[in-house]
């Protein structure tokens, strides 16, 4: 048989996606803080585009500037397609520049009203970080090298909430392969040194030979290991016991169990030490001065402090409710916790309030979440009896095409790759400025459809917000629900009533009192203030919910009532008993 070529004709639909309509895709998802750092960058990137200062522009300019800012959203969308059906090879530049870019084309600038700004007190610098605070406590230590980098090695692999996340063989092989010890002998470890192999954390004032002892007696104790994958993983043991040791308490834990038995081992440790000393003064003092002492050695009971008939019952109970019971602990069943620690019902409920002191993510004191300051990108201005749209563009770059690489395109001596490569750049710089004016045509005709279905929500507030859906909204201005999703993505406006996200007036409805729709929002808020209102012995069932909001004429079912109480992340009624 012999491969024969042939010609076959074959017909497909395909969705191709070009790159002006990925970058007008792009463009229009972006607020206005990341717009404006998108341009800097194109202009870094482009020659061709260049920033117009508004205090360079002539008169003829600020006029043209006027007559742009003048111009309707439908004249620009019209004229942009019509631009945008023409090749790109086919354009005549001396036109065009004249009639359209001459002297830059210029993104309008609205008559944005001046808001109240954040004054410079507000910005801080970079807050420290759970890893900087560790970080600069392990560098007042004096340990081994070996234990300094394992040490290092454990911060590095703690997450947002201060818990170790890599594995004890994942770290060995880590100190394994950056293991290279300042001395050049390898360290004495003493072998005949006989220490517990339960050791105890470092303390600040531990010596290098503290630590060796405590690192050989360690390896001493292993079987089937090999010397120095031994030593490696005791020096871990002993860097994860300082890094305990340190502030906040409980860092470095692999789990919530050991993070509170952490915590709960340094308060014992504390509370027993203040009361070592406090004996101590008491018998060195006489026996009048009694009141006094009490008064300042811990008669006032502070943050640290057990307020139970004894301390140690309450440290012991709390060890085993952490180490034994924790589930009952989390769902709050005191009958069985008791039964559990053959404890009185007054000690159970001590050691509980002593653990519901405890933090069970010590990390986030110091990874909080930064504040976001939130630049609206909109805004809805009432003039006379109606209200208005204005797009935020202020401090937004001016862009306009450089003119001396226009020269160069009608210059019969530029060389052909240098003629190609600017009318690339150009045709990129064009493509760009048609996607920020586009963008802001959508976003301006969304906004317009909101102002006008939400008009009494902008006289009268949240009460008054009325269900609306993104297809709704496509459909009215003509454009596919995707585009307006985009649009709304992430930015803001500023109302009467306040700042909020463009995506907060978009919500499904259900049948509220007298057969008026409910936007979900609201409803999810009365489902949240029923629960708050509600006895924490006796906490409402979804079924229970579900009639309260029937007898107010909401028509739900108690699935709907279930599916928004997950969404607010409220536990279930078993979980919210307090028994």
């Amino acid at each position: 048989m012999y491969l024969q070529p042939r010609l076959n004709l074959k017909v497909s639909q395909r969705q191709v996606l070009t790159p002006g309509l990925v970058q007008m895709v792009s463009v229009l998802a972006l607020n206005k803080l990341e717009l404006k750092e998108m341009i800097n960058s194109e202009m870094i990137e482009n020659p061709v585009l260049e920033e117009l200062e508004e205090s360079a522009l002539s008169l003829d300019e600020r006029a043209g500037l006027e007559g742009d800012r003048e111009r309707s959203a439908e004249a620009v969308a019209a004229e942009g397609e019509r631009v945008e059906k023409d090749p790109f090879d086919e354009i005549d530049f001396g036109s065009y520049f004249q009639d359209y870019l001459d002297p830059g084309f210029r993104t309008a600038s609205s008559n944005f009203e001046e808001s109240d700004k954040p004054s410079f007190e507000h910005f801080l610098s970079q807050p420290s970080r759970l890893s900087d605070h560790l970080a600069w406590q392990l560098g007042s230590l004096t340990l081994l090298p070996e234990v300094h980098v394992a040490a290092e090695l454990i911060i590095g692999n703690l997450n947002e909430n201060g818990y170790l996340t890599a594995t004890d063989e994942e770290l060995i092989a880590a100190l394994l392969e950056l293991r290279q010890p300042a001395r050049n002998e390898p360290i004495p470890f003493q072998r005949g040194v006989k220490a517990p192999v339960s050791w105890v954390p470092v303390d600040d004032d531990s010596d290098e030979h503290e630590q060796v002892a405590k690192i050989a007696a360690c390896a001493e104790e292993a079987s089937g290991e090999s010397v120095e994958f031994a030593e490696a993983r005791c020096t871990i043991e002993v860097a994860r016991g300082v890094i305990h040791q340190f502030d906040p308490l409980g860092v470095g834990a692999r789990d919530l169990r050991e993070c509170l038995l952490i915590q709960i081992k340094a308060r014992r440790r504390d509370a027993e030490l203040a009361a070592r000393r406090r004996q101590a003064h008491l018998v060195a003092q006489p026996i009048e001065d009694d009141t006094d002492e009490d008064e300042d050695y811990g008669a006032a009971p502070s943050a640290h402090t057990v307020a139970a008939p004894d301390q140690t019952s309450v440290f012991e109970t709390a060890t085993h409710i952490v180490s034994n019971c924790l589930q009952l602990l989390q769902k709050k069943d005191m009958r069985e916790l008791t039964r559990s620690c053959g404890r009185t019902s007054d000690e159970v409920q001590a050691a509980v309030d002593f653990i519901r002191t405890l933090d069970p993510r010590p990390g986030q004191r110091y990874n909080q979440s930064e504040t976001r300051l939130i630049e609206p990108d909109v805004a809805f201005v009432k003039r006379g009896d109606e209200y208005v749209v204005l797009m935020n563009e202020e401090d937004m770059p001016v862009l306009r095409l450089n003119q001396g690489y226009r020269k160069m395109l009608r210059q019969k001596q530029t060389e052909k790759e240098v003629r190609e490569y600017v009318k690339e750049r150009y045709k990129s710089a064009i493509q760009l400025l048609r996607n920020i004016e586009q963008r802001k045509n959508t976003i301006v005709r969304t906004c317009e459809v909101i102002v006008r279905r939400q008009a009494e929500f902008l006289e009268l507030g949240e009460q008054s917000l009325k269900p609306m859906m993104i297809k709704e909204v496509a459909e009215e201005i003509g454009v596919h629900p995707s585009t307006v999703s985009r649009a709304v993505a992430n930015k803001y406006v500023h109302t009467t009533q306040g700042v909020y996200e463009l995506r907060f007036f978009f919500s499904e409805g259900v049948n509220g009192p007298e057969g008026a729709d409910l936007p979900l929002v609201l409803l999810k808020r009365k489902v949240k203030k029923l629960i708050e209102d509600e006895d924490e012995r006796k906490p409402l069932t979804d079924d229970q919910l579900a009639a309260e909001l029937q007898r107010q004429g909401i028509q739900v079912t108690r699935r709907t009532v279930a599916k928004y109480r997950e969404d607010l992340q409220i536990p279930s009624t078993h979980q919210r008993r307090v028994r």
